[in-house]
C-alpha cells in the first residue's frame, strides 16, 4: 500500500490485515481520487476528516495531494499507532490529528467543518447510514463538500441521509463506494 500521487506519492504505508482494519485497496483508492479529482480540482487548502480511519491512507493521499489539514478518527489501538507511524513516514505529522476515540462520540467533540469525510467503517454493520445521519446531524460538512462512504456492495446504504444525497456509487469487486454531498448540491449520478 502506498501514497499514489501528491508531495509523498510512492511512500510506502504500514498496513496489518486483520478483523480490526480493512485497509481500501490501491486500486480502489486510484480510483476514487480520480473521481474526487474531477469533481474537486484541487484539495488545496481543503479540512479533511478521515473516520474509522484504520492505517490513514485516505486522509493522507488528500493531505499528499494539498489539503491543509486532517482529522484522523479511529478508536483501535493498532490503528491509531499505524496512523502516526505512516503519518511521520510521508512528514505529514504537523498536518494530521488523532481523535483516540470511537467515531460516535469524536464526533460531538469535532468543531468547525470539513471539506471532505471520508467513512471506511466496518463492513454490514449499518454504520455508513447512522454515521452519515450524525454527520448531517451536526453540520460538519461545508456547502460544497462531499463525503465518501465505503461498505460491501451487497450493504443497502440510504440515498438520502439527514441532508445529504448520493451522487455517485460505484463498486470495485466487493466494495462499494457512496459519494454524498448536500442536497441542494445533487448532480445526476
Amino acid at each position: 500500500m502506498r501514497i499514489i500521487s501528491g508531495q509523498a506519492r510512492g511512500k510506502q504505508l504500514a498496513s496489518v490485515q486483520g478483523i480490526e482494519i480493512r485497509p481500501t485497496s490501491d486500486r480502489v483508492r486510484e480510483a476514487l481520487f480520480s473521481s474526487l479529482t474531477s469533481r474537486l480540482g484541487s484539495f488545496d487548502g481543503m479540512e479533511v476528516l478521515d473516520l474509522f480511519a484504520g492505517t490513514g491512507a485516505l486522509g493522507l493521499e488528500a493531505l499528499s495531494r494539498g489539503a491543509a489539514h486532517g482529522c484522523f478518527v479511529d478508536s483501535g489501538r493498532q490503528a491509531q499507532k499505524l496512523i502516526h507511524t505512516n503519518s511521520a513516514h510521508c512528514a505529514m505529522a504537523q498536518r494530521c490529528q488523532l481523535i483516540a476515540l470511537p467515531v460516535e462520540r469524536a464526533l460531538d467533540k469535532l468543531r468547525g467543518k470539513f471539506d471532505l469525510i471520508f467513512l471506511d467503517p466496518p463492513y454490514r454493520k449499518g454504520l455508513v447510514d447512522t454515521t452519515i445521519t450524525k454527520i448531517s446531524q451536526l453540520d460538519l460538512l461545508k456547502p460544497h463538500g462531499l463525503i465518501c462512504a465505503e461498505e460491501d456492495k451487497a450493504t443497502e446504504v440510504q440515498q438520502v441521509l439527514g441532508r445529504y444525497q448520493r451522487i455517485d456509487l460505484k463498486t470495485y469487486g466487493s466494495t462499494a463506494l457512496h459519494l454524498f454531498a448536500h442536497t441542494s448540491n445533487k448532480e445526476t449520478p
